[in-house]
């Protein structure tokens, strides 16, 4: 599927019609669907309003505050606002959930939709919109130029970590659990567990990977939040999983698998 650098045209045709087209392969067979979809279906207004303080060098959700529908110190759940904007990206996804739902109650076939978290392992393409911790692990073990960029240029903004072997064997959960006509929106990430800050990022590598410096800018960008983290609580109780994979185990295998290749980030384009 087509990243957020692709252009808009090869975005919409990629995401948007390359999902129509498996859809109908799948009504024709009269087969269940799952469809993988993203974090950035959710409202870039409402993730930027969240109210949030700084724990150490990372931002967290300020839970003495009023807090909308739909997050809570876990995590952002499903019935978090996915109202524009969500970038073309996420709109392509939105869309493609919408799609999959109406194609799935046409055929009378289960469906189930993933939003993933931010997805981390080895052999990742070498590219920041491919998943920004391979690409930040593979530019500190290469030594590139690294920035922190906004919210005042400090690395505070927090994601979450999924590593793809975890998201697999959901995956196969799902497909062996889901019969007749049934339908499934589930967050699907590392959770609060594994939410890392771009500075703590940057102090796990000096301590792996040696010492490297890292430049700050205020410079804003308009699709960047400063925290998501997705809470995967109804994953855990419809299928029984949680994800095995912590967060620093998947940066270790980035780092190992970034000495292994020291010219990855030329090979897949970073």
């Amino acid at each position: 599927m087509a990243g957020q650098g692709a252009g808009s045209r090869q975005l919409l045709e990629h995401n948007l019609l390359g999902t129509v087209n498996l859809l109908e392969a799948a009504a024709r067979r009269r087969a269940g669907i799952v469809i993988l979809s993203t974090s950035r279906v959710y409202s870039i207004q409402a993730l930027a309003s969240l109210p949030l303080r700084e724990r150490g060098i990372a931002y967290e959700i300020d839970t003495a505050a009023d807090l909308p529908q739909g997050v809570d110190k876990r995590g952002i759940r499903e019935d978090f606002s996915t109202a524009a904007p969500v970038s073309l990206y996420g709109a392509t996804k939105l869309a493609s959930e919408a799609l999959a739902f109406e194609y799935a109650d046409l055929a009378g076939v289960p469906v189930v939709v993933n939003r993933c978290g931010v997805l981390a392992g080895a052999g990742q393409f070498g590219r920041a919109d491919q998943g920004i911790f391979s690409w930040w692990i593979h530019s500190w073990a290469r030594r590139r130029p690294l920035r922190y960029i906004g919210f005042g240029g400090r690395g505070l903004q927090v994601r979450d970590c999924l590593h793809p072997a975890d998201l697999a064997r959901l995956v196969i959960l799902q497909m062996q659990s889901s019969t007749g006509p049934c339908r499934s929106l589930l967050n699907v990430s590392g959770g609060a567990a594994s939410a890392t800050s771009l500075a703590e990022l940057s102090a796990w590598c000096s301590s792996r990977l040696g010492s490297h410096d890292v430049a700050g800018t205020s410079e804003e960008r308009p699709y960047d939040v400063p925290w998501v983290v997705l809470d995967h609580a109804r994953a855990t109780s419809l299928h029984g999983w949680t994800p095995e994979h912590h967060a620093h185990a998947i940066f270790e295998e980035l780092a190992c698998h970034a000495e292994r290749h020291p010219d990855w980030l030329d090979i897949t384009g970073g």
